[in-house]
C-alpha cells in the first residue's frame, strides 16, 4: 500500500495517520469497496508501528464503518463515501421524553455538518457506563455525556472517583458534560449543567404570591425509583418552605384511594403521581388551582392537555448549546434555562 504515510516525527498520532493515510487511498480510488487491506501484524511489520497502534486504528476505521472484518477474509473496505465529517457519541442515562428531546435537538442542531451520531443508554448504572467508554475509547470526534447514576439504595449521586477517571481519559476538547454538573473536573472541558436546588428555588420563589393561598407544600419525590432523580430537588424545595415558612411534606408516590389534602400545593416528578392525583383530586371533587394546587416538573403534552402548571428544564436549549460547542469548537461552562408556564391548576 504505497499510500501509507507514517511520519516519526509529526504531531499526529500515529493511529491518526495510520486512518489518514487508509482515508486518503480510498478517496483517491487506490483502495476499492472490497479490497483487502493488511492484517495488523502485517501492518504492524511492514511500516515498523507497535500492533496496539495499529489495533486501535483499525477500530477507529470500523467505528465509522470504513472498514470491516470477517474471519478468515481479515480487513477489507467497507465504505467508500466518506461525506460523514464528524462522528459523535451520545451517552445518556435513561430514554425518557427529557433526554430524548436533549438528543434529538442535538442532531437536528448537527445536521448539515455531515455529522454522524450514536446513542447509548447505560440506565444509571456505574458499571454499563465504564463499559461503554471503554469499548468506544478513542473511536468519536466527540463524546456528550448525561452523567446521572445511581447507589445501592437507588438514590441519586455525583460521580464517584472510577467514573470521573473513566471520563478523564476522555481528552478534555473532545468531551461534553450535560445536565449534572460534575465537581472536581477540568474547566477546559463543555459543561451546561441544571443548578437543580436553585432552580426549584428560584420557581418557587418567582410564584410566592400564587402560592400563599396554600397551607402546606407537598412534594412528592420517588426516593426508590430504578432512575432516580437528583436530590437538589428536595433540597431546593425545602430550602424554599423554610425560607417563606411552609409547612411542609416529602412523599415517596401517590397512591390509589389516597385522601388528599385541601389547601394544599402536590409537587409532582414522575407522570404516573401525577395521573393518579387527577384522579383523586376528581374522585375527591377537589377543583384544582382552589381546593388544591398541582405543580408538575418537567413539561410534556400531557401537563399542557390537563393544564397543570409546570417548572421544566429546557431541553431543546440544552442539546442544541452543545451542538454550538461543537461547531465552534469552544468549549465552555454554562447554567440550563429553568422555566416556569403558569396554568390553572396552581
Amino acid at each position: 500500500m504505497d499510500f501509507i504515510e507514517i511520519n516519526a516525527a509529526s504531531r499526529i498520532p500515529k493511529y491518526r495517520q495510520v486512518c489518514n493515510s487508509i482515508e486518503a487511498g480510498i478517496r483517491e480510488q487506490q483502495l476499492l469497496l472490497g479490497d483487502r487491506i493488511l492484517s495488523i501484524n502485517r501492518f504492524s511489520e511492514t511500516y515498523d508501528i507497535s500492533r496496539d497502534t495499529v489495533e486501535k486504528a483499525y477500530n477507529y476505521l470500523r467505528a465509522k464503518n470504513i472498514i470491516a472484518s470477517v474471519k478468515g477474509k481479515g480487513y477489507y473496505v467497507a465504505r467508500t463515501n466518506l461525506a460523514v465529517r464528524l462522528y459523535v457519541l451520545f451517552v445518556a442515562n435513561k430514554l425518557s421524553k427529557y433526554e430524548m428531546g436533549v438528543y434529538n435537538a442535538f442532531v437536528q442542531a448537527l445536521g448539515r455538518q455531515n455529522a454522524k451520531v450514536d446513542i447509548e443508554i447505560f440506565h444509571s448504572e456505574s458499571q454499563v457506563f465504564k463499559d461503554i467508554l471503554n469499548k468506544n475509547k478513542g473511536l468519536y470526534d466527540y463524546y456528550v455525556i448525561m452523567p446521572h447514576f445511581k447507589d445501592g439504595e437507588l438514590g441519586s449521586r455525583g460521580c464517584t472517583k472510577e467514573i470521573l477517571e473513566a471520563m478523564q481519559e476522555i481528552p478534555t476538547h473532545q468531551l461534553i458534560l450535560l445536565d449534572q454538573e460534575v465537581q472536581n473536573f477540568s474547566d477546559s472541558v463543555g459543561k451546561i449543567f441544571q443548578d437543580y436546588e436553585q432552580d426549584i428555588y428560584d420557581a418557587l420563589t418567582e410564584g410566592l404570591e400564587k402560592l400563599k393561598k396554600y397551607h402546606k407544600m407537598i412534594l412528592v419525590y420517588p426516593s426508590t425509583s430504578p432512575y432516580p432523580y437528583p436530590r437538589e430537588i428536595v433540597l431546593g424545595f425545602k430550602m424554599f418552605c423554610d425560607h417563606h415558612g411552609f409547612e411542609y411534606e416529602i412523599l415517596d408516590q401517590i397512591h390509589d384511594g389516597m385522601s388528599l389534602e385541601l389547601k394544599s400545593l402536590y409537587f409532582i416528578i414522575e407522570e404516573e403521581d401525577l395521573v393518579n392525583l387527577v384522579k383523586q383530586a376528581r374522585n375527591q371533587c377537589y377543583e384544582r388551582g382552589k381546593d388544591i394546587g398541582i405543580i408538575s416538573y418537567n413539561d410534556s403534552p400531557l401537563e399542557e392537555l390537563l393544564g397543570i402548571t409546570v417548572m421544566t428544564r429546557d431541553g431543546r436549549k440544552m442539546g442544541a448549546t452543545a451542538a454550538e460547542m461543537i461547531l465552534a469548537k469552544r468549549h465552555y461552562f454554562v447554567r440550563n434555562e429553568f422555566h416556569t408556564i403558569i396554568r390553572q391548576s396552581s
